[in-house]
């Protein structure tokens, strides 16, 4: 019987991006691959890929009760159907309904990608605390699976779950790797500098006060083009409308370019990425791409930011919601084009040597055959007990 991997995802465009790597990896290494994720206009890749996708209604921020109930069985059904050998669930619902679903289907394995803590952990006020704690509880029962591993890309997430796990369940893969033959070191266009944002857009990714540092650098004479690169999310509660970020850019303070696919080619043009997040972040991809790139970068001191970016060597470090600090770091490495060539050689060397998508997919695979051979030892002693009986 072949060794079947089912990823649980609820957005494929986020499978494209994050995981495609190692699901590739796992066919070469034998696996049957199969993704689950809502419908989305890009499913076709996944078929092209050589994987069979099953649409699943998963809403990355819905809380219909209704809808939920039918996630859950839509999964308890494809659970039963497929009989997968091992599920790998990424980003917050997947992963508790999968570890809620898993143990009643007799699915043998279960990954666990905790790929950031989001909105829900970053919300002040005695409601937010109160669905912390409920989230946190959530977790609690959703890691009970007897086989299984919860990977963080940080070590701050693992902490502020770590009373949900048990002993030897939580691995550490600093993000989803990035290829660096993709994502290689070009040298700085001549001219005046470009600064780019390249996220979602969303207010807790630091969107306003990267808006907000622009304009006090361009009053301050600082000669420089800044950019914001993606689109809003408007199923997320942290989305900044469309208008407003065409308001933005009708102002000539920053450029909006949307949503771009060709990010190696975004970074070739940029001086400067920025990301002065204080959102709840795994490791952000689009950092580790821009170190990969040979760019410096000038980020917020948060979980995830401070994975990739060390305080002075490839970046600069900023407290969040800062727009004041944010652009006294800007100006500084602004002004100072050597000082960008060094933090740029220097952070493709922080990714050379843990943030590769082969180390990845290295690390991954062998939580993968860690937990195939649990399921085989837990086979034989079930056999054995039997016999017994």
């Amino acid at each position: 019987m072949s060794r079947r991997l089912l990823f649980v995802v609820n957005d494929v465009g986020f499978f494209l991006s994050h995981r495609l790597n190692i699901a590739q990896a796992a066919r070469v290494a034998g696996w049957e691959v199969h993704v689950a994720t809502a419908p989305g206009s890009v499913v076709e890749r996944v078929a092209a890929e050589g994987f069979r996708h099953h649409a699943v209604p998963l809403s990355r921020s819905g809380t219909n009760p209704l809808a939920e109930i039918g996630t859950l069985w839509a999964l308890f059904r494809l659970f039963r159907r497929l009989r997968p050998t091992l599920v790998h669930a990424v980003t917050i619902k997947p992963v508790l309904y999968s570890g809620l679903l898993a143990p009643w289907t007799g699915v043998p394995a279960l990954i666990q990608a905790v790929s950031g803590l989001g909105h829900v952990f970053i919300a002040d006020g005695r409601l937010a605390a109160w669905r912390r704690a409920a989230v946190v509880a959530a977790y609690w029962f959703a890691f009970r699976h007897p086989n299984s591993h919860v990977i963080f890309q940080n070590p701050d997430d693992r902490a502020a779950l770590w009373h949900a796990l048990r002993e030897g369940q939580a691995a550490l893969i600093p993000g989803a790797g990035v290829d660096p033959e993709e994502f290689t070191p070009r040298l700085e266009p001549p001219g005046e500098p470009l600064v780019v944002l390249a996220s979602r857009m969303l207010w807790a990714k630091g969107v306003g006060e990267f808006v907000e540092a622009a304009r006090l650098l361009r009053e301050r004479g600082i000669s420089a083009r800044f950019a914001l690169v993606g689109d809003s999310d408007p199923g997320n509660p942290a989305a900044v409308p469309d208008e407003r970020l065409r308001a933005w850019a009708a102002s000539g303070v920053v450029e909006w370019w949307g949503r771009r696919e060709n990010m190696a080619d975004i970074f070739g043009q940029a001086s400067v990425v920025c990301l002065p997040t204080f959102y709840g972040e795994g490791v952000p991809k689009v950092l580790i791409e821009a170190a990969a790139s040979g760019r410096p970068i000038v980020a917020t001191n948060w979980p995830g930011c401070r994975e990739i970016v060390h305080e002075g060597h490839n970046g600069l470090l900023v407290p969040p919601r800062d727009p004041e600090a944010l652009a006294r770091a800007l100006e500084k490495v602004l002004k100072d084009r050597d000082l960008r060539s060094r933090m740029g050689s220097r952070g493709r060397e922080i990714v050379m040597s843990g943030f590769t998508s082969a180390l990845v997919v290295e690390k991954t695979l062998a939580l993968y055959r860690e937990l195939l051979q649990r399921t085989e030892v837990m086979g034989v002693a079930e056999a054995g007990l039997a016999d017994d009986e």
